[in-house]
């Protein structure tokens, strides 16, 4: 496993990973062989009730504060960004669902401006492709060659890999699989709720759990009341195992994956999760040939994003 304390970063090549997400952004840098270099890896706060300069703030700081420890004589070849979704690959820009105040923000200019590098050496993709693409360059799918990867945390995310190349899509979203529906509208028009980061997010746990009557407010606290034998943490849990479940299933009878790797804070809150997303798959599958699909933990911990999207520069031969 990678690890960002046991590395020797003497005049290697370097890329410059950002990770945008919904509670934070993070920075460092990372080398050819997908290490995380010591002393590089900074996390700002962006949030959903964050301003649009207040968020274009805290990439600016972890950036400063990622190049601020570069090794001295190692090249930075390229920045490589990954960000919550949609994006537009075409333009450079996103639009977190979770980040209100970006809209058609120009994430990929902001970061070449504010490191100094080239925009043609700065990659823009969906954090669901870096996560797909750290777990196959370094992680639990390398050798597979139709998958998918997923984050699970304050939103699910994912990226597909198909006959051994990563999709993109039309715009560069192909792998949006939180925004899967597993349930019909009761109302006209765009209903988050009914989709599968809408129910199996930690937040939406929480929330779910919290209206059942649990007195707790983190993920944190629901993985402990989880552990004590809590019934609505327990039922709380096992709802995002059930929609977790569908969903794969679902993604599975588009594309027969070999394997799925699931990352994020909140596929951590239970070592049980696993073995209840696998029988979640089990029981639901439409086809006989579905649970044959291997359900597997990130091989990286969290520093999946990073190295992700520092593949978007090291691993550019495997983009779409």
């Amino acid at each position: 496993m990678p690890s960002d304390t046991a590395v020797n970063a003497t005049a290697r090549p370097l890329a410059l990973a950002v990770d945008v997400g919904g509670t934070k952004v993070e920075a460092a840098l990372v080398a050819a062989d997908a290490t995380v270099v010591a002393g590089t890896r900074h996390r700002a706060p962006t949030g959903a009730g964050n301003t649009t300069e207040g968020i274009a703030d805290a990439v600016r700081h972890v950036i400063d504060a990622t190049l601020a420890a570069a090794p001295a004589g190692s090249p930075i070849l390229g920045a490589g960004v990954g960000s919550a979704g949609p994006i537009s690959v075409e333009r450079g820009t996103v639009s977190p669902l979770n980040l209100v105040a970006w809209r058609d923000f120009p994430l990929a200019e902001l970061v070449a401006e504010h490191s100094g590098l080239p925009r043609e050496k700065t990659v823009l993709r969906l954090d669901g492709l870096c996560i797909l693409l750290a777990e196959l360059w370094a992680g639990a799918l390398q050798g597979y060659r139709t998958a998918m990867g997923m984050v699970v945390s304050t939103g699910i995310g994912g990226g597909l890999l198909v006959e051994g190349r990563l999709v993109g899509g039309r715009t560069g979203n192909a792998g949006h699989v939180g925004q899967i529906q597993l349930h019909t509208h009761d109302v006209p028009g765009r209903d988050l709720s009914v989709t599968l980061e809408g129910i199996a997010a930690g937040p939406r746990i929480v929330e779910w759990a919290r209206e059942q009557g649990w007195p707790g407010s983190t993920g944190e606290e629901l993985a402990a009341a989880y552990a004590a034998g809590d019934p609505i943490a327990v039922a709380a849990v096992r709802r995002c195992a059930r929609a977790l479940g569908e969903g794969i299933a679902s993604v599975c009878a588009l594309v027969d994956l070999e394997a799925v790797a699931i990352g994020g804070g909140f596929s951590r809150v239970t070592p049980d999760l696993f073995d209840l997303v696998r029988t979640a798959v089990a029981e639901v599958a439409p086809l006989d040939t579905i649970p044959g699909v291997r359900i597997l933990p990130s091989a990286l911990s969290d520093e999946g994003p990073l190295i992700g999207a520092a593949g978007l520069v090291h691993r550019a031969e495997l983009l779409p």
